[in-house]
């Protein structure tokens, strides 16, 4: 047999292999099992963007490459989720934390004077922060305006439409006390648990 011939008879046993396959079969069943897959990708967005989401809460890192805080979510926009140094302690963990967030309540309005609530920054909205709600609209709210050098204290009206929040640590904490009430609208979900570290698992409850 020729070379010519050869190579005609391995190109037909080929081409008849291929021609065997269920290719539409297979075409169908990849479609199926790409469209399941972005169903599922929606769903996970709906509830992580309006439901209940997973944030993980990280203190600035002393590594510039490892600065960087993450957000698990869908979201075409990232955005930094941090705790800004020691500013919430001894609630969240210096080191960070994984916490458990619900959209719900923030979004019917519900939040309480003492929830810990993910913000964001009303001096840089490309961040996030957790702070603790300590004044709702109409509230008074009496602060101290330097507890690291005096007992001098102000009180303020909160407005309409807005919150008062302040870090649980308030000695080491930029907050409503520098940069006023902060609008409602800011705030992306209120922490109820903390997820990570295994040994600090639990809820995380209202504070008075």
């Amino acid at each position: 047999m020729s070379l010519g011939s050869r190579a005609a008879a391995v190109f037909g046993g080929a081409a008849r292999r291929a021609a065997a396959i269920p290719w539409r079969g297979i075409v169908s069943d990849s479609s199926l099992r790409a469209f399941l897959v972005a169903k599922t990708l929606c769903a996970v967005h709906v509830v992580n963007a309006h439901l209940c989401g997973v944030a993980f809460v990280l203190s600035p890192s002393p590594f510039p490459s490892l600065s960087l805080s993450l957000s698990l979510s869908l979201r075409g926009r990232h955005r930094h989720i941090q705790v800004l140094g020691p500013s919430m302690l001894p609630t969240m963990n210096l080191t960070g934390d994984v916490v458990a967030v619900d959209r719900i309540t923030a979004r019917w309005g519900s939040v309480a004077v003492g929830d810990v609530v993910l913000l964001l920054s009303p001096e840089n909205p490309r961040k996030t922060v957790a702070k603790r709600i300590m004044g709702l609209e109409g509230d008074a709210v009496t602060y101290l305006v330097d507890p690291a050098k005096g007992d001098e204290s102000k009180t303020a009206v909160v407005p309409k439409g807005h919150v008062w929040v302040q870090g649980d640590n308030i000695y080491a904490s930029r907050d409503s006390r520098q940069f006023g009430p902060v609008p409602y609208g800011l705030i992306q979900g209120r922490i109820f648990c903390r997820i990570w570290p295994p040994e600090s698992f639990g809820f995380i409850g209202q504070k008075a």
